[in-house]
């Protein structure tokens, strides 16, 4: 059984940084993608970042770039998301997934077949 599980999250100023935890577990030995995705209330989840695990390659929204940086730790199976230069409209609830592939695009949800519980984000202004 896969389980994911986000911690990190909380509540700060615009300006400010978080770092996101994603703790994997489980039998995943053929996840070859992870990534960050968010939704705030009203609207649909939105992919914010991934990483290809084998290649190291990285993938981000235009609205996070330059601000937020996606990274692995294999030896800890803990996927980050450290972010920085935080606004109010970053708020939402942050999910992290894994995809059993290199999907195309590599922000579609369709693509990740296991998620976490996700952890709430606020910035306030």
């Amino acid at each position: 059984q896969v389980q994911l599980v986000e911690s990190g999250g909380g509540s700060v100023q615009a300006g400010g940084s978080l770092r996101l935890s994603c703790v994997v577990s489980g039998d995943i030995y053929n996840a070859d993608c992870m990534g960050w995705f968010r939704q705030a209330p009203g609207k649909e989840r939105e992919g914010v970042a991934a990483i290809y695990i084998g290649e190291r390659r990285t993938f981000y929204a235009d609205s996070v770039k330059g601000r937020f940086t996606i990274s692995r730790d294999n030896a800890k199976n803990t996927l980050y998301l450290q972010m920085d230069s935080l606004k109010p409209e970053d708020t939402a609830m942050y999910y992290c997934a894994v995809a059993p592939y290199y999907p195309s695009p590599p922000l579609g949800l369709t693509h990740y077949n296991y998620w976490g519980q996700g952890t709430q984000v606020t910035v306030s202004s």
